[in-house]
């Protein structure tokens, strides 16, 4: 199953760096969600797109994780040659990661 079928994303990008929120629907799946999007798998999906460091926030209370990309933005909005690798497509990204369906 996909990830957006569990989360939605909410994104942000100051200079080179993303930050992108995965929220679960249900604060009831933010167990499976802790456990199934690692910084691993997050910089695995996203591949080449980061250059930098990728740090996990957990942020249980809220049912959310938050990710911190540094280098992930072409040097930044507005010096990227990209026609659109910002924020918001990363999030849209980070939703198509397949993750396990449960028994």
């Amino acid at each position: 199953m996909k990830l957006r079928e569990l989360a939605h994303s909410r994104t942000g990008d100051k200079g080179n760096t993303s930050n992108i929120s995965v929220i679960a629907y249900r604060l009831e799946d933010y167990a499976r969600l802790e456990a199934a999007v690692t910084v691993e798998r997050v910089r695995g999906h996203l591949g080449a797109l980061v250059r930098g460091e990728v740090v996990r926030y957990a942020l249980p209370g809220l049912g959310a994780l938050n990710f911190v990309l540094t280098r992930t933005l072409g040097g930044g909005v507005t010096r990227s040659l990209a026609l659109d690798a910002h924020g918001k497509c990363l999030s849209s990204a980070i939703l198509d990661l397949e993750i396990e369906t449960p028994a």
